[in-house]
Parts: structure tokens; sequence; C-alpha cells
């Protein structure tokens, strides 16, 4: 059967009875088997689960239940806990632990009827740009199994550029689904920061992290979102931020934005290199579409990453100290003391990137370095998030590039964290604000795709949304797949 439809096509021929739930899920299934040894994008597997709940979407269609995700199967990042499946976060620390309840986001999904294909691989607690990371390895980009799908969410990415899952759950501290979402030619949206609950999603840095989605298209992503965001007294950084368009999204399809004012920061639109044609021709597609584009200025983004490297590391600083070898987690073998106990227990289940943040981030809250660096990082975010809110009194949307280049190649920088960092150059400044952001895909360099990032102010989803929608129907990048012409014209020209 195909299964590469969007959602709603998905949707219909489930309630069409052309095909059912069970059947989907297990051609799905079949494609994960043939295909994961060579990309390695799921950690681990739920195929008996998955057909369970498939048979149990396939009832309740039967029944005339309404939800548009009833028996859609979809894929979710090893960092939300899932009740009775093991969630290792992609690390040694967690490889055998098995959540005792599920992430409210989850939760929320498999209300609405969605059917669970698995975990996906991750960088070690989402501290990675490339997914090298993972204690269960590296994943591949489907476009070129030699390169790297970005990170640190690159298993779903992965997933669904290699149509392993019509859409997938991932999360962004610092451009772990929007990045990925470049490298792999699929779209992706980091929600508002307090959109969708953080309860049940392993910490990395609280302030920052936020669940989102990969799909195939920004109107897929539409379908998916209502369902798992809103208001949740489990987190306390849930926002009761009330917006009716969630509600009508369930059951309405999404629109398109035809107008409004779009910034070019010009502090992103320097010395862009391969990313420059796509993004010229992307604007021109906008402009035609009705957008009018106006410079703006960011002029404290220059600042981010190291500004974000500081707070992310002090949080995760804090975060990972309750891996301790004594409550859960991994545990040393034949410890002398509670001092061995804690030393060899950390030392084994930790990998190289994450002992790095954590002592970053343990050194700057230190007594005597704290005011040096955690606080004035911490004034820095508000400057930044203040250039945000200035621009936006001015314009409705930012654009910007995802990432300064194509998807590089696996080892390529994994001796220089430095290099590594700047992957994200892009990416922080919106996290830093708290910012609702995506990538879509806006054309190729050397056959490999390349993405385009739209900045939303607060509570902004659904103008992102629809402005991403109207690009998609004006152009057919978002349709394009790894091994489908991949030598094809590079860069952004309409079709």
């Amino acid at each position: 059967m195909d299964t590469d439809l969007s959602l709603a096509g998905l949707a219909t021929g489930l309630r069409e009875r052309s095909f059912s739930s069970v059947e989907l899920t297990a051609a799905l299934l079949a494609q994960i088997a043939e295909r994961n040894p060579q990309l390695n994008a799921f950690i681990t597997v739920t195929a008996d689960e998955a057909l369970q709940q498939a048979a149990a979407a396939d009832a309740a269609l039967a029944g005339g239940a309404s939800s548009a995700l009833c028996g859609i199967p979809l894929a979710y990042k090893d960092i939300f806990c899932t009740r009775g499946v093991r969630t290792t976060c992609g690390s040694r620390m967690l490889e055998e632990f098995i959540a005792p309840y599920d992430a409210t986001a989850t939760a929320r999904l498999a209300a609405a009827g969605a059917v669970m294909l698995g975990k996906t691989n991750m960088d070690e607690f989402a501290m990675g740009s490339s997914n090298e990371n993972s204690h269960f390895g590296a994943v591949a980009n489907p476009w070129d199994d030699t390169r790297v799908p970005g990170g640190s969410s690159g298993g779903s990415a992965c997933a669904v550029a290699a149509g392993l899952a019509p859409a997938a759950l991932g999360t962004d501290t610092g451009g772990s689904i929007r990045q990925p979402a470049a490298f792999c030619g699929v779209s992706g949206l980091k929600p508002t920061y307090g959109r969708v609950s953080r309860y049940g999603m392993v910490a990395f840095a609280s302030s920052l992290d936020q669940a989102g989605v990969f799909a195939r298209s920004a109107a897929d992503i539409a379908t998916v979102l209502p369902h798992m965001a809103g208001f949740d007294p489990l987190d306390s950084t849930s926002s009761e931020h009330e917006d009716p368009w969630l509600d009508a999204c369930t059951t309405q399809p999404l629109g398109t934005a035809r107008s409004g004012r779009i910034g070019l920061p010009k502090q992103y639109f320097r010395d862009l290199g391969v990313t420059e044609a796509s993004l010229q021709s992307a604007c021109r597609v906008l402009e035609a579409s009705g957008f009018e584009l106006v410079d703006v200025s960011l002029p404290h983004v220059d600042a981010a990453i190291p500004c974000y490297y500081i707070i992310a590391g002090a949080e995760a600083s804090t975060n990972l100290s309750r891996y301790d070898g004594v409550r859960f987690g991994h545990r040393c073998d034949n410890p002398q003391s509670l001092e061995d106990l804690y030393r060899r227990s950390r030392s084994e289940g930790f990998g190289a990137e994450v002992k790095r943040r954590i002592l970053t981030g343990t050194y700057a809250l230190s007594v005597g370095y704290y005011d040096a660096y955690y606080l004035k990082a911490q004034k820095i975010r508000r400057l930044i998030q203040q250039d945000f809110l200035a621009a936006f009194a001015d314009v409705d949307l930012i654009i910007a590039p995802t990432t300064p280049d194509i998807a590089f190649k696996r080892g390529d920088l994994v001796d220089d964290p430095v290099a590594m960092y700047q992957q994200d150059i892009y990416t922080i400044p919106a996290s830093l604000a708290g910012l609702p952001a995506m990538s879509i895909p806006c054309g190729t360099h050397r056959g490999l795709p390349l993405g385009l990032q739209l900045i939303g102010p607060h509570f902004a989803e659904k103008r992102l949304l629809e402005t991403a929608a109207s690009f998609q129907q004006q152009t057919d990048w978002h349709q394009q797949r790894p091994g489908q012409n991949p030598q094809a014209a590079d860069s952004g020209s309409e079709t």
C-alpha cells in the first residue's frame, strides 16, 4: 500500500476503509525492519504494541471516532517517557530504564487514537547537533548515508524523511527540531515555550526545552500539534494561554496566509554562502504571494551561542545531577564507597559531550564565576528577547536561514566542539527568546536539502503554519524524497 500520503490523505483512507490502521501500521513496520539497520533511526521498535493500538483504532473508527489522528502511526523521540517501554535518551545511563508513566504529549496523542511505532534515536540527553553522540550509534541521513541527519532529534527527522513514519515528535532546546528538519528535507516546528507540556519529557535545559513536531508539510504539523498542545497542571511552566485556533484545527484544515510583513534581519543575511540562492528564491515566492519583506535588526544575536551554552550547560548540570547510580540509571559494579559509586556510575554512564556540558555548566555556576558567566548570560538573553519583541512591533514574522550549510559528513566536526556549536547559529536566538519557529524545505545544494526558517512572536503558531503552507502551495521542495532525482537542479526555483 502507498504510505507516502499526507496525514489528511491517510485519515481519509482510514475513514473510507481504503485500508485499515493495522494494514497501514504493518506496512510502516515492514519498512522500518528493512531500512532501520542502515539508517539507525529507531532505538526501540514497538511492533506488538503498535499492532494492538492499530486494531483498537480500527474498532474506534468503525464506531465513528472523529479524531484526525485516530489510527495514524507516529514515532516518538526517545526522550518522552512511555509507560512500559524503555526511555533511554540515547544514553548508557538510561539504557535499561522503563518509564512507569507516559509523558503528557504522548498520552494526549494516544488519547486521540495515534499509534506508536517506536522510539527514535537521538543525541545523548538531547546534547548535540549531529546525532553522533548517541550511545546506540549514529543516525544516517537518508539523502546521503555518509552525512549526519542533524541533532539532537535526528532519528525523528530521518524517520519522516525516509518514509518510516508520516510524522514524529522531537524536542528543541537550541535548534534540535529545526536543524535536523533542514538537513533531512522535512518540515519541523518548535512551538512557543510552554505551548506543549514538558511533563514526562526528560529534562536537558528546563528553561529552553520544548516538544514539537516533524512532518512532511506544515499542514501535517497542524494536524498533530493541537492534539498535544495546551495547558497541563503537571508542568509548572505550561502556559495557560487560550487559543481557539488549536481547538478549531482539530476538525478544520489549515488555511494559508497571503499577506503580512516579514522581517529580514541583517544579522542573519551576512555571508550566506550556499544558502543564499535558496533564500533569495524563497523571498521572491513570498513576495509574489502578497507578503511585504522589510529589513529589521536584531543587534544582540551575535552573542547568542556563548549565551546559550552557558545557560544550557548550567541547567544541564543541575538536571543531570539526579543520575547518581542510587535511585535509577546506570550503576557501576562493586562500588567501594559512596564517592566511588557516584564517580564511576556517572563516568561510565555519560558520554563525552554530556560530560563536557555538565563541567561547563558547573563551572559557570560555581562560586566566584556565577556573576561573570551565568548572570551575564541571562542578561544577554533578555536583550535578545527584547530585540525580537521590538522587531515584531513592525513585522508579523521573521525569515532566516535554518543552517549555515547542507548536512556535513559524519566525523567531520566530532573533534571540534566549537565548530559543531556553530551549526546552531541561526536557531539558538529564537530558543533563548522562547519564540515559535519552524524550518521548511526551500531548495537543495549538491542534491542535499536546505531549510528556510520562519520565526514568529509568542503563540503565533497559526500564522507560522499558514505562511509555511502558502509557501508550500507555491513550491514542491517539501514533496521531494531521498533518492528521487538527488542531483536535480539546485537552489530554489519555483514550480
